[in-house]
């Protein structure tokens, strides 16, 4: 069974190594997962989808939106594995009160940054080469249909500029 702890070891291992890269602390993560059993591959995919539910909300899509100057449906998927990919500290702060990720990010480069998709797909991966088979039902509840929140007006820059002022002025002003 893995516990949080490990879960965010291997996290900030593959970040590190990988230098803040995100596809490549992907594959490094794969690599991490491979030598480890199929079970506990299970495991870090359930940590990983337990928190990637828990982002989806309508603050963490606002200051998403912020950060890379707009972000879709997808982006803020990609966004969410990309948040999880930058360790326990970042993501606790960016879920709790999204606009601290102003003083938690050391730069945000929106060509690299800000998109996760292939730390999603990680676990299946790497559990699919360690069993030829693809992973099985997680055994979780569906995240929420909806982002949880308040809705907001993610086009209307001066309702962005006022609930994220210290994102706002860091990579927009």
């Amino acid at each position: 069974m893995m516990d949080e702890t490990e879960f965010w070891e291997l996290v900030d291992a593959s970040r590190e190594a990988a230098e803040g890269d995100p596809e490549e602390q992907a594959d490094l993560l794969v690599d991490r997962l491979l030598q480890l059993d199929p079970e506990m591959v299970l495991d870090f995919a359930r940590h990983f989808e337990a928190r990637y539910n828990r982002a989806y909300t309508w603050d963490l899509w606002g200051a998403a939106w912020v950060l890379l100057d707009g972000a879709s449906d997808d982006a803020f998927d990609f966004f969410r594995c990309w948040l999880i990919g930058q360790g326990r500290e970042v993501y606790e702060g960016g879920v709790h009160q999204p606009d601290t990720l102003a003083d938690l990010l050391d730069d945000f480069d929106d060509e690299i940054d800000g998109d996760g998709e292939e730390l999603g797909f990680a676990a299946d991966e790497a559990y699919e080469q360690l069993t030829g088979a693809v992973a099985a039902d997680l055994g979780i509840p569906p995240g929420p249909a909806e982002p949880t929140g308040t809705p907001l007006d993610l086009e209307n820059e001066s309702v962005l500029a006022e609930r994220y002022p210290k994102l706002w002025e860091r990579f927009r002003g």
